[in-house]
């Protein structure tokens, strides 16, 4: 008799389209029930209004960085600050009003499955749960920047971890970046990319931390700075 309730409950589940929630002892999930909350979840993933966070880009090959620096963003409103340079602090940080999009929102890389094809490789623990790693193939011809690989968190169902490769004039490599949760954002952590431009090897890294979600900024946060006045002669 139990065994007959078990089997009716699910079979009203499946009728219904639900499906039950992620085991916390990790028992795996079936490989296409992910992917169908994956493209649930990519399409009303929360997007901040207002963020403020640090990063910091280390960039090694024909040019070489290393910077870190503050960003204020709403929408596509910019403020980036220039905190410290080759490890060495700004005395007067350098400060850039710009209008651009956010090239690493989880939204803008991640791949849908309109366009791509998914192959399961594999599930991998993760704490308690587990991610699964998909092999992926653009449908359409080929873009010169391309998703490869992607891991899906096997409980919020968005991607961990988002692979890519690119070919250009004179430059090619392969990257990946890392998402975690903060709150109910999903936002990039790490960022690395191996290269070769011009024939000569490069590697950049971004890390990005101290995300906060404030409710509104300043209007002067996206207003040039004045300069200073000229120091009059003594």
């Amino acid at each position: 008799m139990r065994r007959f309730r078990r089997l009716a409950v699910a079979g009203v589940v499946a009728l219904l389209g639900v499906a039950p929630s992620p085991s916390p002892r990790g028992e795996q999930l079936d490989s296409q029930y992910v992917l169908q909350r994956y493209s649930m979840a990519i399409e009303t993933v929360a997007a901040p209004k207002n963020v403020v966070f640090t990063y910091a880009v280390s960039q090694l090959g024909p040019v070489t960085i290393e910077q870190r620096h503050r960003i204020y963003r709403s929408g596509n409103d910019v403020r980036d600050e220039t905190l410290a340079v080759d490890g060495a602090a700004l005395t007067h940080k350098t400060v850039r009003i710009s209008r651009r999009d956010d090239r690493y929102a989880v939204t803008r890389l991640a791949p849908r499955m309109v366009g791509y094809q998914m192959l399961f490789l594999r599930a991998v623990p993760d704490g308690a749960h587990l991610d699964y790693v998909y092999d992926v193939t653009p449908l359409l011809r080929q873009p010169e920047t391309s998703v490869d690989r992607i891991t899906i968190d096997g409980v919020r169902f968005l991607p961990r971890a988002i692979h890519f490769h690119t070919a250009g004039t004179g430059a090619h490599g392969s990257g990946e970046v890392e998402y975690a949760p903060f709150g109910p954002y999903w936002m990039p952590v790490v960022a690395a990319v191996d290269a070769s431009v011009g024939g000569k090897p490069a590697r950049e890294r971004i890390t990005w931390t101290d995300y906060r979600f404030p409710e509104s900024l300043p209007s002067s946060t996206f207003s040039a700075p004045r300069p200073l006045p000229p120091h009059a002669p003594s």
